[in-house]
């Protein structure tokens, strides 16, 4: 098993910190972005309910990091309100995309 330890990342704690947050959100937002359209473009192009379902799931995780970004990049917003909207948000498109896979459509 691997196991890291918590000193491992201290050296992320300074300035560069922010910057990397920063980068890796848009990595997220551009990937989530892509599977969300091209999920969203599979459900026009096929009419399939549970890849529409699968879509809005992706968008919502998506959504999640995208406002959580702008939460405390533009409003300030402290890290636990932060962690709060991207959990919610997260938390919801994960369970429409397990009911996207799962239900008896």
């Amino acid at each position: 098993m691997l196991a890291v330890s918590a000193a491992a990342f201290l050296p992320l704690q300074g300035a560069l910190a922010p910057s990397l947050v920063v980068a890796l959100k848009t990595a997220t937002l551009v990937l989530g972005g892509l599977i969300t359209y091209f999920a969203a473009s599979a459900y026009r192009r096929t009419g399939a309910r549970p890849i529409g379902a699968l879509a809005v799931g992706f968008g919502l995780v998506t959504l999640g990091a995208l406002l959580a970004g702008a939460a405390q990049q533009a409003f300030g917003f402290d890290t636990d309100a932060v962690l709060i909207i991207e959990s919610a948000l997260s938390m919801a498109g994960f369970g429409v995309i397990l009911y996207s896979l799962y239900a008896e459509w």
